[in-house]
């Protein structure tokens, strides 16, 4: 196994187990080394410090282990077991009402670069390292094995995260089916793990679709970048009045009405818009009393932070002016770079502009099969408020 070296002092983070490495704080290298091969961290004296996978680019090694152990079999079915015990511990495994759920969640997990969502009998895994991605088959293999009869399949789908690896191709590591109806809280949604965002659908708005459901009855309802509806069909089981979904992309349109008659076949109070959302609400009269807002993700990287809450802030000034009063927004930033502090000060910037007296009713944030690695603050990546608007 090939040794990275640190520069005198730059081990202080990962003494606080803080699982990333930098490359500027790398002394020297061995030959040879790849991208996606685990290497060992050594500090400035040559000690021990940690084991991890090696890449190019500002993250030099995501962080396995802290011990100097193997990464085999054994290593990938006890991480894998640990996340499900997790799972359990907090019910959202083995719940007949609610069969989707993140099982892995990166650093989180203490398996950066990895994610693993369940839906119903299929497991969507998704590398966002080379060398998870390396590690693919070996991971599967534990992984059908740590979840016995709970799946019979597992989707490999890593081409939007990885995009420049020649070998890249999603399908299936186990198994195979075209069953991808799934069920969340007792409401029933199709998954496209074929072509959809991310793993196929957004597993961290369960708890945060749960409660808009209590605040849904008799309103008026849009939701903005609807992707496959999930707020709104829970919104209309809430007791919704009407429900207008908006998304600019025509597949998100096709799946959302999918879903919708799904749940609530031939229901007329639903009507969904292929269109750009700002476009969509520049037009938009002031009916609606309850507005979700849950774009994607406006930053990827610290540079455009600046440009990002500007977009925020516009999103927001603009539902705040159509909103009636006595409306209920739901707005959301699912931006890593974006902090709460970011985000709550761009929300009260776009609420004096738009001149509206806004109380904040709930905080939210992404659910517990999300965890956050206590050591890894930047794992906190979703941010949303629940806001009363006079």
């Amino acid at each position: 196994m090939k040794n990275l070296q640190l520069k005198r002092s730059k081990e202080d983070s990962l003494l606080r187990f803080h699982p990333w490495v930098f490359s500027g704080a790398i002394e020297r290298a061995d030959d040879g080394i790849a991208e996606g091969d685990v290497v060992r961290v050594l500090k400035n004296d040559g000690s021990f410090i940690a084991i991890g996978h090696y890449q190019a680019g500002s993250i030099a090694v995501r962080v396995l282990s802290f011990r100097d152990v193997d990464i085999d079999a054994r290593f990938w079915h006890s991480r894998l077991e640990s996340a499900l015990d997790m799972r359990l511990a907090i019910g959202i495994a083995d719940n007949p009402q609610n069969n989707t759920y993140r099982l892995v969640h990166g650093e989180g997990d203490h398996l950066p670069g990895l994610i693993i969502d369940i839906y119903g009998k299929t497991a969507v895994m998704q590398a966002h390292s080379i060398g998870m991605h390396l590690s693919r088959v070996e991971i599967a293999e534990q992984l059908v094995s740590v979840m016995g009869s709970r799946i019979e399949n597992v989707y490999y789908k890593s081409e939007t995260t990885l995009p420049f690896m020649d070998d890249m191709e999603n399908g299936f590591l186990y198994g195979g089916s075209d069953d991808n109806t799934a069920v969340e809280n007792g409401l029933m949604f199709y998954v496209d793990w074929l072509r959809g965002q991310k793993t196929g659908f957004f597993v961290d708005q369960r708890e945060n679709r749960a409660l808009l459901e209590r605040f849904a009855s008799g309103r008026k309802v849009l939701n903005m970048f609807c992707y496959t509806g999930g707020f709104s069909f829970y919104a209309m089981r809430g007791g919704a009045k009407l429900v207008h979904s908006v998304d600019s992309s025509a597949k998100a349109i096709e799946l959302t009405n999918r879903n919708v008659a799904l749940n609530f076949p031939g229901d007329a109070r639903h009507k969904a818009f292929c269109e750009d959302a700002f476009k969509f609400l520049e037009q938009a009269g002031d009916h609606y009393d309850l507005i979700i807002l849950d774009p994607p993700a406006f930053a990827k990287h610290r540079g455009a932070l600046h440009n990002a809450l500007k977009g925020y802030t516009r999103l927001n000034m603009k539902a705040l002016q159509k909103i009636q009063p006595g409306g209920i927004l739901f707005t959301f930033s699912c931006s890593q770079v974006v902090t709460k502090d970011h985000f709550r000060n761009a929300v009260f910037t776009a609420a004096a502009q738009a001149r509206r007296k806004v109380r904040i009713l709930h905080q939210l944030h992404q659910p517990a099969d999300h965890p956050i690695n206590i050591y890894h603050p930047e794992g906190e990546y979703l941010k949303g408020l629940v806001l009363y608007v006079e």
